[in-house]
């Protein structure tokens, strides 16, 4: 025991010295902290803020990875909007010959309503007498057939209309020619006009299609330029504004910051501006 305590007791002091001056860092450490937190806490942060940010190499290589990205993006959106500027062109195409249909069904029903208002007034007028014969009365029969079969030919009625008055279905074929070919022209005006609404549905039908096509086509080529002229993002340039102090500021006029947009046409004139 005299040996082990001979062997330690010297080494005590030293040990104890170094204990206190580790004490004593430590506490000056913690009382720095207490009184000076922020100043500390910046040295730190921005020590781990510079390990933890990427290298210049690494930046590099991130943007001319983002680069590859945004070009092979905007070359797909940029095929994608001429399929898009194909499909507005058909559309447009196929609502002009919607509109020109239209107008022309529009035309045929109004000579049918000419026609209409003529042989009424015509019919309102006293009709001749002629003998009440079989012989005028086939006559009669004949010439609504006649008149009914060239109706048809010209796609005036339809066949079922056809056989009705060939038949006599709903039909006198003793009546005066007269009344005759205005009842008929009154059947050829209502199937002109249920034409001619049903071709000024599709025309409004087509040119919505042209519409949504045109307007398809105008987002995706808007989409193409986004990718490829990307736009600086607004606390970048508040970073580089504050960087350079205020006596380095400028007002930048509009034109630099901004690019100034193409007016879109609106209403019908939309649909040329695929």
């Amino acid at each position: 025991m005299q040996t082990v305590f001979s062997t330690v007791l010297p080494d005590v002091p030293a040990a104890a010295v170094i204990w206190l001056a580790l004490l004593a860092l430590a506490a000056i450490a913690v009382a720095a902290l207490i009184v000076r937190p922020t100043r500390f806490r910046s040295v730190f942060g921005e020590r781990i803020s510079e390990a933890a940010r990427p290298s210049s190499i690494d930046l590099a290589e991130q943007s001319r990875e983002q680069a590859r990205e945004r070009r092979r993006y905007a070359d797909e959106v940029a095929v994608a909007a001429s399929r898009a500027t194909v499909t507005a062109e058909r559309s447009r195409t196929e609502w002009l010959a919607a509109q020109d249909e239209a107008e022309e069904a529009w035309r045929v029903c109004q000579a049918a309503e000419e026609d209409v208002r003529r042989l009424a007034a015509a019919a309102a007028l006293p009709l001749p007498r002629t003998a009440r014969t079989p012989a005028e009365y086939a006559d009669r029969e004949r010439w609504l057939h006649r008149a009914a079969l060239d109706a048809q030919w010209r796609k005036e009625i339809t066949v079922q209309q056809l056989s009705d008055i060939l038949g006599g279905r709903g039909w006198d074929p003793s009546r005066h020619p007269v009344e005759q070919e205005l009842l008929l022209r009154r059947l050829v005006r209502d199937n002109l006009r249920a034409r001619q609404h049903a071709a000024s549905e599709r025309e409004q039908a087509a040119w919505r299609a042209a519409e949504t096509a045109a307007a398809a086509a105008r987002s995706l080529r808007e989409e193409a330029f986004a990718a490829l002229h990307p736009v600086a993002e607004p606390q970048a340039a508040l970073s580089i504004v504050g960087f350079a102090g205020p006596e380095h500021t400028r007002e930048l006029p509009t034109g630099e910051i901004t690019r100034e947009l193409a007016p879109v046409a609106r209403g019908r004139a939309a649909v040329a501006a695929y």
